[in-house]
């Protein structure tokens, strides 16, 4: 079988099965000339790097109903957009998401580059996310490759080297396959068919168009690809995070605007290191003179190390803090929202 045979019976498949999505513009209608808005397009491929379609959808759709367009984004207050961004993780890609959207408004008017090497000129806009926007916004044909598209091609073609380190191979095999042919809505059908069939486990290869291409599922043991590096253990950290209360009000700070959370609302804490803190360190490093007590402690996991929490609380004040109603701490990064939840689980 040919690479035109395997486009052919993917691209049919995705014309049957694509995804309802709210960013998205579906076979049908591309076919009938309409196409997706860039905006649309660039915000849920920024959301969509770290979290789930499910989780994404509801943070979007908000989004899109406050800033309806790049030029709203771009005039919004950063703290109001890293708010609204609470929960979805890698606070960094909010700061980036207000860069570029304010680079479009200024540089641009309004208006995204058309271009692959166009969107790579914007802040935060890295290859994966500037091909992404080319193809399904522009028709650009352009490599798409994220971990949908790595799975596949390690399955069809069953290689052998394992991630991270395939990752050159994988995306030369997936730049193979591309053609000036309904490049956006390739991209996306390679998306789907790894989202919905060809998953991480239990891999639904009665359900695959694309089957008899798979050298993996020759193999028998298609879910072994792509093969994966030994794990290494991520670094464990501790610190003590203050939970002070006054009334119905709970005291937050605002982290500084680079680093890890960077330039979110967050529980005052002590630095994060790897020994434990002693009840006379944490009492030392509290952010107010109050009657402290250990209320328990959370885990958290981050992308390289993980992170215990213990908990502090007392009722008092402090001139120098950010006071919020606990109703308002939904906002909190998870992190600190999980810590709010265990630390006043009685007031919360």
């Amino acid at each position: 079988m040919t690479a035109p045979d395997l486009r052919a019976q993917l691209l049919a498949w995705y014309d049957q099965n694509a995804r309802d999505l709210p960013w998205r513009v579906g076979p049908k209608a591309h076919a009938a000339g309409v196409r997706a808005d860039p905006y649309r397009v660039w915000l849920s491929e920024v959301m969509l790097q770290q979290t789930t379609v499910p989780h994404a959808i509801p943070y979007f759709l908000k989004f899109t109903a406050r800033w309806p367009t790049v030029s709203a984004l771009a005039a919004e207050d950063d703290g109001e957009v890293m708010a609204a961004w609470a929960g979805l993780g890698y606070y960094a890609r909010a700061r980036n998401l207000l860069a570029c959207a304010r680079a479009v408004a200024k540089d641009h008017g309004g208006v995204f580059p058309d271009t692959e090497e166009g969107l790579r000129t914007l802040p935060g806009l890295g290859p994966y996310t500037a091909a992404a926007v080319a193809a399904i916004a522009f028709d650009r044909p352009t490599n798409v490759v994220d971990g949908n598209v790595e799975r596949v091609m390690a399955r069809l073609f069953a290689v052998e080297e394992a991630l991270p380190d395939a990752k050159p191979q994988l995306k030369a095999l997936a730049g193979d396959l591309v053609r000036g042919e309904r490049p956006g809505d390739w991209a996306q059908a390679l998306m789907d068919l790894g989202a919905t069939v060809c998953r991480p486990k239990s891999p639904l290869c009665d359900r695959c168009p694309i089957t008899a291409h798979c050298a993996g599922l020759a193999t028998g043991a298609p879910e072994d690809f792509p093969r994966k590096a030994a794990k290494t253990l991520r670094p464990h950290r501790h610190g003590v995070a203050y939970l002070l209360t006054r009334g119905d009000q709970v005291a937050l700070v605002r982290r500084p605007p680079k680093g890890l959370l960077g330039g979110m609302l967050a529980l005052p804490t002590s630095d994060w290191r790897p020994g434990r803190w002693t009840a006379a360190e944490a009492l030392a490093a509290a952010p107010a003179d109050a009657a402290w007590r250990g209320v328990g402690e959370v885990e958290h996991g981050f992308t390289h190390f993980t992170l215990t929490l213990q908990l502090y609380r007392a009722e008092g004040d402090a001139a120098d803090l950010i006071w919020t109603p606990r109703r308002g701490l939904d906002a909190l990064p998870s992190v600190f929202l999980k810590a709010a939840k265990a630390g006043l689980s009685n007031l919360l």
